[in-house]
C-alpha cells in the first residue's frame, strides 16, 4: 500500500468519527422528547378538616308486616320474593269471613224486602187515617216499625262492609315494593291481629345512617355535602336529614345521608362518612392525582411558562372529595400535572394531551 492510500484512509476514518461525535452532541443538546401530560389548575377552596365516622347502608322502608285478622295461615311468600305494592305476602284462611259476607248479603236482601212492604203498608194506613178509619196510634206504630227496619238495613250494610274489609285482610299485601327477607310465620300456624308474618325490605330506596358527636351539630346542616368513603374511593354526597336528638349515653345524634345510585348497594354495607370537625377555611387545593409520592416527600409538578416541568415539594393538608389542600409554593391558577408525571424529570419539556380541558387555553 502506498503512502498516499494510507493517508486517504486515515482522513476518511477521522471524518466518520467527527461526524458521529457531532451527531451525538446534537442529540444530547436536544434532550428527551416532550412528555405528553394532562393538567389541571390549582384553585382556592373552602375546606374543613374531617373526622371519619362509621356508617351503614339502610333501607328507607324496612317493616315486619303483621296480620290484621285472626285465622290459620295458609301461605307465606318465600324468602327472596320480589313484590310490588299490593302483591300478596301471605294468605289467611278466609272461609269463616266468606260466610259472614254471604250472611250479611242475605240479611240486606231480607230487610230491603221488609222495608219495601212497610213503605207500601204505610201509604195504605195514611189513607185510612185520613178518613178516620184507624186510630192514630196504629199509624204511628207503622211509622216506627218502618224506621227501625230501615236502621236494621243500615246496620246490615255496615256489617257487609266490615265483612268485606276482613275478607280483603285475609290476603296480607305489600305496602311498598321490596323483597321478603324473612318468613316470621309458617303455613298452618294460627295468626291473630298483630302477629308478624314476614319482614319486607325495600332494596331500591336506600340511604346511609351514621352517628355524629353532638358537638358537631353547629357544623352540619341538611343538604350539606359530606364525604362517602368506600372501597378506597371518596364520593361527595349530601346530608338528607339531621336528627337533632342526642343520645344521653353516647352523646351522638343520627344523620341520614343520601346514597349515590351509580352502583348496586346492599343493605347493611359498612361505609365511612367524612364529617367536618372544624369550621371551613380557605386553602389552595389540587386534584389528588397531582400528588407524586416519594420516600423523601410529596411532590407536585408545575408547568412553567416555557412548557417545562418544575418539581415542587409540598405539604398536604385537608382533603375533600378529589381535592387536597397543599402548601409549599403552589398558588391559585398554577397549572399542575395530574397524568404523566410519574417519570418526569425537573426541567423536562411537556406537551398537553389534545383532549385535556386546558390544552387550548
Amino acid at each position: 500500500m502506498s503512502k498516499l492510500q494510507s493517508s486517504v484512509k486515515i482522513l476518511m476514518v477521522t471524518a466518520l468519527v467527527a461526524s458521529y461525535s457531532f451527531t451525538s452532541l446534537a442529540q444530547n443538546a436536544d434532550g428527551p422528547p416532550p412528555a405528553v401530560v394532562e393538567v389541571a389548575k390549582a384553585s382556592d377552596e373552602m375546606m374543613a378538616p374531617q373526622v371519619l365516622m362509621p356508617g351503614t347502608v339502610i333501607s328507607k322502608n324496612d317493616s315486619r308486616i303483621a296480620a290484621e285478622i285472626a285465622g290459620k295461615v295458609t301461605w307465606v311468600a318465600p324468602e327472596g320474593t320480589h313484590v310490588k305494592i299490593g302483591d300478596a305476602l301471605a294468605h289467611i284462611d278466609s272461609r269463616d269471613i266468606e260466610l259472614a259476607v254471604a250472611r250479611a248479603k242475605s240479611q240486606i236482601t231480607r230487610l230491603k224486602s221488609r222495608v219495601k212492604y212497610l213503605n207500601t203498608d204505610l201509604v195504605r194506613l195514611n189513607e185510612l187515617s185520613a178518613n178516620n178509619n184507624i186510630p192514630l196510634s196504629r199509624l204511628q206504630e207503622a211509622q216506627s216499625t218502618l224506621a227501625m227496619t230501615a236502621e236494621d238495613l243500615t246496620q246490615a250494610e255496615l256489617a257487609l262492609k266490615q265483612a268485606e274489609i276482613n275478607l280483603d285482610r285475609t290476603v296480607v299485601k305489600a305496602p311498598f315494593p321490596g323483597r321478603v327477607v324473612a318468613r316470621l310465620a309458617q303455613t298452618g300456624e294460627y295468626s291473630v291481629p298483630g302477629r308478624q308474618l314476614v319482614r319486607l325490605v325495600d332494596t331500591n330506596h336506600l340511604e346511609i345512617s351514621t352517628q355524629a358527636p353532638v358537638g358537631l351539630a353547629q357544623l352540619l346542616a341538611d343538604g350539606q355535602p359530606v364525604s362517602l368513603v368506600f372501597g378506597g374511593e371518596q364520593i361527595q354526597t349530601p346530608i338528607r336529614a339531621m336528627i337533632p336528638v342526642g343520645n344521653s349515653l353516647s352523646r351522638t345524634m343520627e344523620i341520614r345521608i343520601k346514597l349515590p345510585y351509580d352502583r348496586s348497594w346492599v343493605v347493611g354495607t359498612a361505609v365511612e362518612i367524612g364529617l367536618p370537625s372544624a369550621a371551613p377555611e380557605n386553602v389552595v387545593a389540587v386534584p389528588r392525582d397531582a400528588l407524586v409520592l416519594r420516600n423523601e416527600g410529596t411532590y407536585v409538578f408545575r408547568v412553567k411558562d416555557d412548557n417545562t416541568a418544575e418539581r415542587l415539594l409540598v405539604r398536604t393538608g385537608i382533603a375533600s372529595g378529589s381535592k387536597v389542600a397543599v402548601g409549599g409554593g403552589i398558588r391559585r391558577g398554577d397549572i399542575v400535572i395530574i397524568r404523566g408525571g410519574e417519570r418526569l424529570r425537573p426541567g423536562q419539556e411537556v406537551r398537553l394531551k389534545e383532549n385535556n380541558d386546558l390544552a387550548s387555553s
